[in-house]
């Protein structure tokens, strides 16, 4: 295998077209043609506007470029910026670069980035990544727990001239410069003609990337981009990218096989046989910002004492499991956040963390054993069912207890189970990191203001001012976040279970994928081959 990173080409549309083959152009000299790509996608979310997609990061990284780049080693760059600075981490004032246009011609500005991030940010507007712009000062008024917004614009904005504007933050943060990078859609600029039609704009969206879309989207249809020749960033190594919509990935996979595609995303139940249907060289697997947990009901007193949640992760055979399910693709977890972001703490959960059968059940004694049935919940539907029986398997032979996994109906029934503390047992836990940063995820599953409610375990004060510390104290390498890991791992929530990889297969045109810090595949730096 090779490559580090992440990805997500899910696949959720219906198919709309027949495949005929990768090669781009009609002319039968290939030096004449286009160098087009041509993926396995879903279809996107029905408005291709920055602030509304979630689902094809891969299509908004190429037809947009964001102020700030992660690479896969965690290295920040600036691309539409050429700087992003503050002397107190709570005001900080970026500069873009001079003479980047969007395609439609237009001079990138300033005022454009304070108009589209004051878009997003607005309520009515109803965008799904508003969330991103949340630390900026007056995003509240925008966004008021109960009635209508009492502005339109955040204070926090100000342009200063063209090319210049600040943004003040609600509280200081060393990692805003992160938080700027690619796969944070919410910060992509949109032109001044945008905001004339958001549901025209949303069908075909004006960027500042290296591509720029050929046609209106339509449900179930191609997309298609072609090179935009006045862009002023690294130049893209294709000339064209087609998206193809598929409802299952199996079938991309397939398609992948017969070459009539040049890239699509490995479907979980071909990684044991991936490497038996391609070559090696058409195999990439990439470290992931995303982690998996085994979620502990802190609402249940058989989960109290901290020495029942470390004997049920010390039971666990996280290098069996990552074999048997995951073709070893993946990575057992030795932290509470993946071991790709900068600066984490490798190891911090130390022996907890360790397949330890004798001392997980001796722990376990020594808590004073485990009544009952452990139920462990997760959403039917999604592909967990393998993962989950294992660890239940794990857990009833090592600890001698009844474990038995359970899925949900489907994902609704889960949220509103874990949302409302009715699950009676240890639980599917997740989180994706939109920048590769360890404050996305501590954030988002241990802070007294989680995302993901009651994803991290009983909540800990210390743990909130350890983050405010690193946040303001802490850098770009990370370091600064150790601090917050320590605390978790002397109250050990929830069960770290393995740092996640994204996973490709591609046609033997593709010589070279490289992938960022977010774990997509940089699209406009695949190589293609001269054949």
């Amino acid at each position: 295998m090779k490559g580090l990173w992440k990805a997500a080409i899910a696949t959720t549309a219906v198919l709309a077209v027949a495949l005929t083959g990768c090669s781009g152009g009609g002319s039968d000299d290939a030096s004449d043609s286009p160098r087009e790509l041509v993926i396995g996608s879903a279809d996107p979310v029905p408005d291709l506007t920055p602030g509304r997609q979630s689902n094809v990061y891969g299509l908004m990284m190429s037809i947009f470029s964001p102020l700030t780049f992660i690479d896969a080693d965690g290295e920040l760059s600036y691309v539409a910026a050429e700087s992003v600075e503050s002397d107190d981490k709570t005001t900080w004032t970026i500069t873009l670069r001079d003479g980047w246009t969007f395609h439609d011609g237009t001079p990138v500005t300033a005022q454009d980035y304070v108009d589209s991030w004051n878009a997003v940010a607005l309520g009515t507007n109803a965008f799904a990544n508003s969330g991103q712009l949340a630390s900026i000062e007056g995003y509240a008024d925008l966004n008021p727990a109960e009635g209508e917004p009492t502005a339109d614009q955040m204070s926090g904005l100000k342009v200063v001239d063209d090319r210049v504007f600040t943004v003040a933050l609600s509280q200081p943060d060393s990692q805003f410069p992160v938080q700027l990078s690619q796969a944070q859609t919410a910060f992509y600029p949109m032109p001044q003609s945008a905001f004339d039609d958001l549901v025209a704009y949303g069908k075909k969206p004006v960027g500042n990337g290296p591509l720029a879309l050929t046609a209106e989207w339509v449900e179930g249809e191609p997309l298609v981009a072609e090179r935009f020749d006045a862009y002023k960033g690294t130049e893209p190594t294709v000339d064209k990218i087609t998206w193809v919509p598929y409802s299952d990935r199996l079938t991309a996979y397939t398609d992948a096989l017969a070459g009539n595609l040049d890239l699509t995303a490995l479907p979980a139940t071909r990684s044991l046989q991936v490497s038996g249907d391609f070559d090696e060289e058409n195999i990439y697997s990439f470290s992931a910002p995303g982690m998996n947990y085994l979620g502990i009901p802190y609402w249940d007193e058989r989960f109290s004492d901290v020495r029942v949640r470390q004997a049920i992760s010390m039971a666990i055979d996280r290098d069996a499991i990552n074999e048997a399910i995951y073709g070893g693709l993946n990575k057992p977890a030795t932290a509470w956040t993946p071991a790709v972001m900068p600066g984490n703490p490798d190891g911090v959960c130390g022996e907890f963390c360790e397949y330890d059968p004798d001392a997980a059940a001796a722990l376990l004694e020594e808590a004073g054993g485990f009544d009952g049935e452990l139920t462990i919940h997760f959403p039917g539907g999604a592909g967990h069912e393998d993962l989950f029986n294992a660890v239940a398997n794990s857990l009833r032979q090592n600890l001698g207890i009844e474990a038995v996994a359970r899925p949900s109906v489907g994902w609704a029934e889960f949220g509103e189970a874990r949302n409302t503390q009715t699950l009676d047992g240890p639980f599917f836990s997740r989180w994706g990191a939109l920048y590769p940063s360890q404050q996305s995820t501590l954030r988002a599953m241990f802070s007294s203001a989680p995302v993901c409610k009651n994803c991290g375990g009983a909540l800990d004060p210390k743990v909130d001012a350890a983050l405010k510390q690193a946040d303001l104290t802490g850098g770009e390498d990370g370091t600064a976040y150790a601090q917050v890991q320590e605390i978790l791992a002397e109250d050990f929530p929830i069960v770290p279970l393995f740092d996640e990889s994204y996973n490709y297969v591609t046609s033997d045109r593709v010589e070279k994928v490289t992938a960022s810090g977010v774990g997509e595949p940089i699209l406009t730096e695949i190589v293609l081959s001269d054949d």
